[in-house]
C-alpha cells in the first residue's frame, strides 16, 4: 500500500479530481468575465468575490462540476459501474437543485423582502431582509452542463 504522502500526490492528480476542479475554475472565470464586460462589477472585492464564492448566473459552475465527474467517470469506469451511477444520482440531485429549489428560494426571498420593505416604510413591521439565494435558469445550468460534458472529455484523455 502507498504511502499518506504518495496518495494525496496521487489524490491532486488524479484526472477526474482535476477536471472537477478545472471545470468549476472556468464555469466561475467565464461567469466573472461577463459580468465583468458588461460592467456589473464595480470593485475588486466584487471582483474576487463572484471569481470564488457567489453563486447563480451564466454558466452554473455546479452544474458543470457534476457534468465533468460523471463524464470522466463514465469514460474511465464505464456507465455500468457502481461509481458512474452514484455520480450520476449525485449529477440529477445538484441539477434539480441548482434549477428549481435554489431558483424557487431566490424567487421568493426577492418578493418577501419587497413586501417586508414596504411593510417596514409604512411602520407596520421592523423588517430585517432575508438572503436572497441564487439559483439558475435552466440556460445556465445547460451550459453548465455543456461546458462541463466537454471539460470531462478533455480529461478523459489523460
Amino acid at each position: 500500500m502507498a504511502s499518506t504522502k504518495e496518495q494525496i500526490r496521487l489524490f491532486f492528480s488524479n484526472p477526474v479530481f482535476l477536471s472537477c476542479v478545472f471545470s468549476w475554475f472556468c464555469a466561475q472565470l467565464i461567469k466573472t468575465l461577463i459580468k465583468l464586460f458588461s460592467g456589473k462589477i464595480h470593485s475588486i472585492k466584487e471582483l474576487f468575490e463572484l471569481m470564488f464564492w457567489r453563486t447563480g448566473s451564466m454558466p452554473s459552475s455546479h452544474s458543470a462540476l457534476v457534468s465533468t465527474l460523471c463524464t470522466t467517470i463514465a469514460f474511465r469506469s464505464g456507465i455500468n459501474s457502481d461509481v458512474f451511477i452514484l455520480s450520476l444520482g449525485v449529477f440529477f440531485i445538484t441539477i434539480r437543485d441548482a434549477v428549481g429549489v435554489r431558483r424557487a428560494n431566490g424567487i421568493q426571498a426577492k418578493e418577501l423582502n419587497r413586501i417586508g420593505r414596504i411593510l417596514k416604510e409604512k411602520g407596520i413591521l421592523d423588517f430585517k431582509a432575508v438572503k436572497e439565494v441564487q439559483g439558475h435558469t435552466p440556460a445556465e445550468v445547460a451550459i453548465g452542463c455543456l461546458l462541463g460534458f466537454f471539460i470531462g472529455i478533455a480529461f478523459s484523455e489523460l
